[in-house]
């Protein structure tokens, strides 16, 4: 019988925000590595993960088929099922379809709106529902039902700590684009305007250090639930936890992630392993 699948995104986690984190949930469930996504925002990067393609570790003097190929046969030992390799996966790209055919039912808990139902991301999930609060992983974890005679494949994508990173608005410096100029971008072109130049003054130094020590605590606040998580799963749940991109907190005047070519808006911490026992 295949394994239950847990897998976690920590949306815009970066490496480092993880590393700095006490973690001591997912510190049972194994260490974690410094990885890569395959992009720098959320829409692209989930496309990447459902297709089965984990983040990588960006290995050189070694061919793409290679790294596609190894990554794909792991998914032999997290389901818990001998037969899988690149043909299952084809001709859907899909771990949920491939995850779907092998009995599982499949169950997706997301938090950001560019992920809704209607974005495509849904395909051979049997459940599948944007939650209508940002930060409600403890929600998920609440209503998760996992069984050992009835295999699932949970996907969760985390807003905890996404920008706001779960500050209310009163504490959160400005930011243009969440702020209000963006939800204007269209009157804006209409009038004539300048949406670069129309944005607000950059952070200054002391607000970046306190959003990226805030994003620290976020991923200490989601690593709390997690033990619940563990507590009501049974033995033969098989944990990923990950980001789908990182983020910029100043480094080379960036703040955020997207259109940022920069090596911190794509690492990210991944850890796997079998719930680890109490």
């Amino acid at each position: 019988m295949a394994n239950n699948l847990v897998y976690i995104v920590m949306d815009s986690c970066r490496f480092d925000s993880y590393a700095r984190a006490r973690t001591p949930n997912m510190d049972r469930l194994g260490k974690a590595e410094r990885r890569y996504s395959f992009a720098s925002w959320t829409s692209p990067s989930h496309q990447a993960l459902l297709m089965g393609q984990v983040p990588h570790h960006s290995p050189k003097r070694v061919f793409s088929s290679e790294v596609y190929r190894d990554e794909f046969a792991k998914w032999v030992d997290r389901v818990g099922a001998p037969n899988l390799s690149f043909k299952t996966f084809v001709p859907h790209l899909s771990l949920t379809k491939v995850l779907q055919n092998l009995g599982l039912r499949t169950v997706a808990r997301v938090s950001m709106p560019v992920l809704n139902p209607m974005a495509g991301f849904s395909r051979f999930f049997d459940d599948y529902q944007l939650m209508p609060d940002h930060n409600d992983f403890a929600g998920m974890v609440r209503d998760a039902a996992l069984d050992e005679r009835t295999p699932s494949f949970y996907f969760f994508n985390l807003g905890e700590t996404h920008y706001p990173y779960m500050l209310k608005d009163a504490e959160l410096p400005r930011i243009s684009g969440v702020h209000g100029v963006f939800k204007g971008m269209d009157d804006m072109v209409e009038r004539g305007g300048d949406v670069l130049n129309a944005q607000s003054k950059f952070f200054t130094a002391d607000a970046m250090k306190q959003l990226h020590d805030q994003q620290v605590r976020c991923v200490e606040y989601v690593d709390g639930l997690l033990g619940d998580l563990f507590d009501k799963s049974p033995p033969n749940t098989y944990f990923i936890v990950t980001a789908d991109h990182g983020e910029l907190f100043g480094e080379d005047d960036y703040f955020g992630h997207g259109p940022i070519m920069h090596e911190k808006c794509f690492e990210v911490p991944f850890l796997e392993g079998l719930r680890p026992s109490s």
